[in-house]
């Protein structure tokens, strides 16, 4: 039977004693959690608040690979000692690169595009924002747009790559308290080498004793989402099966279930791969809430399920 789990557990709350000053100074760097305000990008279906969770799951390991890294919540919580991070879209890994090696350049990144809105008005500075992302795509454009579009939701259009997202409704952060949000992850991530490569060729790197956790798009939704990885589920499970062959730990998070547990998303895998089974309870749908213009959606909770290879 899957194990369900509930957002009052223990396992989600930042332990009392570990502060932001602590992991900012590089003095305490605690494996499994983060501040709580310390989010780096906004990204649907982003982990961080399920991070500690997920962590308190996959007990020791050598190397940490996550070969979708999106908003890297689970990397960040993990603080590896010996870290691999990919993603197919490049753009992504150069904001993952410079906050890793360079972050005072990330942080200049982020306050050249806020002034940028001040001086012009929220919307038309977005707006001009993502115009020069569209015409030539990079990192330091998509780290502002990330904080400030609508709901974390990367959107690209298929038949262009033209980013489409609208404006979010609430203003960014200041960029005092995004920097020090990029030097917890400095601290935190400066052990992990980042590359842009394809989840295969990433995974094909994992071995005995290794950690694989994988945060694929949704199978579900993938379509209208951030599409930086291309992938069907039966070829990324077939990767997976052969890095536990090779005695590596898989952890993997896929759709569960949508509209409040009355539809189960049917998802083929293999118990004797994934004998775990988990499912977490993500809250209201933000891809729901973009989809209806901001309209409450209650009615439209979705679930995570993880599944382990332990």
């Amino acid at each position: 039977m899957p194990l369900e789990i509930s957002l009052q557990d223990d396992c989600y709350l930042d332990r009392k004693g570990v502060t932001s000053d602590d992991v900012f100074q590089g003095d305490m760097i605690i494996y499994g959690h983060m501040p709580q305000k310390s989010q780096l990008l906004k990204w649907v279906g982003n982990k961080h608040k399920f991070a500690p969770f997920i962590c308190s799951r996959v007990g020791s390991f050598n190397r940490y690979f996550e070969p979708f890294l999106g908003s890297g919540a689970v990397l960040g919580h993990v603080a590896p000692k010996e870290g691999y991070a990919s993603d197919a879209y490049k753009p992504l890994i150069d904001i993952w690169q410079t906050v890793a090696s360079s972050p005072r350049l990330a942080i200049k990144w982020y306050a050249d595009r806020y002034d940028l809105l001040e001086r012009v008005g929220h919307k038309e500075g977005y707006e001009l924002i993502k115009r020069d992302f569209n015409v030539s795509a990079n990192g330091a454009d998509l780290l502002f747009i990330s904080r400030t579009c609508y709901g974390g939701v990367i959107r690209f259009r298929k038949r262009d790559g033209y980013l489409s997202t609208p404006c979010g409704i609430h203003k960014p952060i200041r960029p005092e308290s995004f920097a020090r949000r990029v030097w917890i992850w400095h601290e935190r991530i400066k052990n992990t080498r980042f590359e842009a490569m394809d989840y295969k060729d990433a995974i094909e790197k994992a071995g005995v004793g290794d950690l694989v956790y994988c945060d694929p798009p949704y199978i579900h939704s993938q379509a209208i989402l951030y599409g930086g990885q291309d992938f069907r589920f039966p070829e990324l499970v077939k990767c997976l099966e052969k890095a536990i062959d090779r005695g590596a730990k898989v952890a993997l998070s896929i759709d569960g279930i949508k509209k409040s547990g009355k539809e189960n998303c049917h998802v083929e895998f293999s118990r004797e791969i994934f004998p775990t089974e988990i499912f977490i309870p993500m809250g209201a749908s933000m891809l729901k809430r973009f989809q209806r213009y901001g309209e409450n959606c209650y009615d439209e909770h979705v679930d995570d399920r993880l599944l382990l290879s332990w």
